[in-house]
């Protein structure tokens, strides 16, 4: 069965850093990919960043690149977002997604996280 459990979410001031984490069961790696989204109020989830479960491929939207770093620590069992030069509106409610497709379209991940918040103040 596959679990996806965020946390490390929370309210940071524009500039700094956080690190979200997505404690993942171990069946979750022989999925093909696994994915940070984000949703603000009214809006759909938007595509942040992927990775294939092999470590060796990962893609970033525009809005992140240079700044966000996804990983897994295959130790921990764990999907890793570093959010570095936090702006306002990086404000969003994260989720952790895994499924058997590499694609920057939510629709294409099967398992969902229940999303965690954060907050970047100006």
């Amino acid at each position: 069965q596959v679990q996806l459990v965020e946390s490390g979410g929370g309210l940071v001031q524009a500039g700094g850093s956080l690190r979200l984490s997505c404690a993942a069961s171990k069946r979750t790696f022989s999925l093909v990919a696994m994915a940070w989204f984000r949703q603000t109020p009214g809006e759909e989830r938007a595509f942040v960043a992927a990775i294939t479960s092999s470590g060796r491929t990962t893609t970033y939207a525009e809005s992140v690149k240079g700044r966000f770093t996804i990983s897994i620590d295959y130790a921990q069992d764990t999907v890793y977002l570093q959010m570095n030069s936090l702006k306002p509106d990086d404000t969003a409610v994260y989720y952790c997604a895994a499924g058997n497709s590499y694609s920057t379209q939510a629709p294409r991940y099967n398992y969902w996280g229940q999303g965690t918040q954060v907050t970047v103040s100006s």
